[in-house]
């Protein structure tokens, strides 16, 4: 006697609603991740003041958040109009991240802080571009 199990039917591309799902959560991680990069740089002698006035640990939570929203919405535009939206996504936040490093570069801050800055840039994309690329179509 044989039994035929069925096939379960999988979407080979994840819905729209599984990247802004996982998109959401990378960047309340993100948020968190880079509000505590800059408070233990802080606590190791690595100030957050640019010209002098200090940036609050919040702030970083809060700019991380907003960029990583505007990234959801270019990675959702991409998914609906790039020929190969997962490609197109990592050449977009990589260039973006990259540039996001020139204003830390020329930012009135010590080395120490810079490094920081540009340290928090890349703990974001390192959490918030796999996850969101893994859901999207190649």
């Amino acid at each position: 006697m044989s039994t035929t199990i069925p096939a379960l039917v999988t979407s080979a591309t994840p819905t729209a609603g599984s990247l802004l799902l996982a998109g959401s959560a990378a960047t309340v991680t993100a948020a968190a991740a880079t509000a505590l990069v800059a408070a233990a740089g802080d606590t190791l002698g690595a100030s957050t003041a640019i010209s002098g006035a200090p940036i609050p640990t919040s702030g970083f939570a809060v700019l991380t958040a907003i960029f990583s929203v505007v990234g959801l919405i270019i990675a959702t535009a991409l998914r609906r109009f790039a020929r190969r939206p997962r490609t197109a996504w990592l050449y977009t936040t990589v260039t973006l991240t990259v540039l996001s490093f020139v204003p830390d570069v020329l930012a009135d801050a010590t080395v120490a802080t810079k490094i920081l800055l540009m340290l928090t840039h890349v703990v974001a994309a390192a959490i918030v571009i796999p996850t969101i690329a893994r859901r999207l179509p190649a």
